[in-house]
């Protein structure tokens, strides 16, 4: 499929309005503003108000993205500062291999 038309289901797994949480969200609704528009739903679960929801994803760190679709399921760690690791870990980017 090509991915110009692809919806992007991402959920962000977060505890608490914390400081690095609240980063989390607004890098990732800048990222998806910019590459994404009109093309992603974002979900946030605050695993303060239901833990339970750690388990289906199998979430071990906070806060962590996980793009539901389109398949595979991708997980990106941490609070999506660096904007190329998460287009990289989107598919939204190819990883840049470095000349030999």
């Amino acid at each position: 499929m090509d991915n110009e038309q692809e919806y992007y289901n991402l959920r962000l797994y977060v505890a608490g309005q914390t400081p690095k949480s609240l980063q989390a969200f607004a890098n990732l609704k800048k990222i998806c503003e910019e590459h994404l528009e009109g093309r992603y739903n974002i979900e946030v679960i605050d695993l303060l108000e239901n833990p339970q929801l750690a388990r289906g994803d199998q979430i071990l760190a906070i806060p962590t993205l996980v793009r539901k679709l389109p398949e595979p399921i991708r997980k990106i760690i941490g609070d999506l500062s660096n904007t190329e690791r998460v287009l990289v870990g989107l598919d939204l980017r190819e990883k840049d291999r470095e000349a030999i």
